[in-house]
């Protein structure tokens, strides 16, 4: 297969590879096929090779189930049955915390679960409450009986998840209490046995302020990180999968992305970055849905990632000597091609992006973006002429 003209300039494109199960090797699963790509002259120096997390995930057998959450939140909170958990800021969704929260509720054998939602919002954009409602209500803690009963569900799953939420607690064996309030501290009002921070980015923020007044509050990350099935990152970045199971993050992530990295450069004798990417880093400006529900975007990158993307401001550039200098456009094509900046272009600054972004970032929301989540069948991206 002939290689794309010169002209054409960064692209991506998803490699399918079939259905990965449990037991799968998935460092030899990827090379198998990058090696295919290498023969049809698909992968060159210089590619970043891109692996969703969830197949990583899955080959590791890296599953719990919502009865290990809740003997492990049980152990680490030193709860006692008919106890009391308050669960702080957590997102509205029910692949990622649904089945998180039956496994809290759950430990708790007729206890009770305060949910604290943050207000209009979760962290991540998704609507807990009309903005305007909230707004007129004017209140910084607000309750069901505030509520009256009103329903706001979500514009996209029209799922109203404070009714869900609840619904989840009720079912495991629990009592629900639901409130909307901003403050984390405010949960202390309710005298919870234990606290969950359940927020992905804000967490350690969330933790420090609880647990300044509080003997026992933990993270996401802090539960179902060592054991059998585990991820450094606990139940951050886990996902609702069959029945009873939660399928985590990847673990050891670092240590699969260099050994792909090795394995390509010496059998194929090809130098690539490599990568296991999870959501990417974007906001939908129409819904106001931050999609990274994972703590980043890239769960493991091999070093060459690990920097900003750096390069000409090209379209400041062409202003600079067309306007200021009068030259052509095959002269300053010429003076980008060979990097000859005028220094009274703006010196050091022209290879400077315009807002500086960590390169794993971007090559990971990109290759989200290319994969997506649902049935491109194409858990491998290969991004070229970055």
């Amino acid at each position: 297969m002939a290689k794309l003209p010169g002209y054409v300039g960064p692209h991506a494109f998803g490699v399918k590879m079939g259905v990965i199960l449990p037991g799968t090797d998935i460092v030899q699963a990827v090379f198998e096929q990058l090696a295919r790509c290498h023969r049809d002259g698909l992968l060159e120096d210089g590619d970043i090779v891109c692996i969703t997390e969830s197949v990583v995930a899955r080959a590791q057998n890296n599953y719990v189930t919502t009865a290990d959450v809740a003997a492990e939140l049980r152990e680490k909170l030193q709860l006692a049955p008919g106890s009391r958990l308050g669960v702080v800021f957590p997102i509205a969704s029910r692949n990622r915390f649904a089945l998180v929260l039956r496994g809290f509720a759950l430990a708790l054998a007729g206890g009770e679960v305060i949910v604290q939602f943050s207000f209009p919002c979760d962290e991540v954009g998704n609507r807990v409450i009309d903005p305007e409602f909230a707004a007129a209500l004017g209140k910084d803690l607000i309750t069901l009986e505030d509520l009256a009963g009103r329903k706001f569900p979500h514009p996209v799953t029209c799922i109203d998840y404070i009714s869900f939420y609840r619904d989840i607690i009720s079912a495991a064996g629990a009592s629900p209490r639901i409130i909307l309030c901003n403050d984390p501290l405010r949960i202390l009002d309710y005298e919870p046995d234990g606290v969950v921070a359940a927020d992905i980015h804000s967490r350690a923020r969330t933790r420090a302020l609880i647990a300044a007044r509080h003997p026992r509050c933990i993270t996401l990350q802090d539960l179902c990180n060592s054991g059998a099935a585990y991820s450094e990152w606990g139940l951050l970045g886990s996902n609702i999968s069959a029945g009873e199971k939660i399928k985590l993050a990847p673990r050891d992530g670092s240590k699969i992305v260099s050994e792909l990295q090795r394995l390509i450069r010496e059998r194929l004798g090809v130098e690539v970055e490599v990568l296991i990417y999870g959501d990417g880093a974007y906001r939908d400006p129409t819904t106001g849905i931050y999609e990274l529900a994972d703590p980043r975007p890239a769960f493991a990158a091999t070093e060459g990632l690990n920097r900003y993307r750096e390069g000409f401001k090209y379209k400041y550039l062409a202003d600079y000597y067309f306007h200021e200098e009068g030259k052509s456009a095959a002269e300053i094509e010429r003076l980008l091609q060979a990097r000859e900046i005028d220094p009274r272009a703006g010196g050091e600054d022209v290879c400077e992006g315009t807002t500086p972004r960590l390169m794993e970032n971007i090559i990971a929301s990109l290759a989200d973006l290319v994969s997506g989540s649902a049935d491109a069948g194409t858990p491998l991206v290969i991004v070229k002429g970055i």
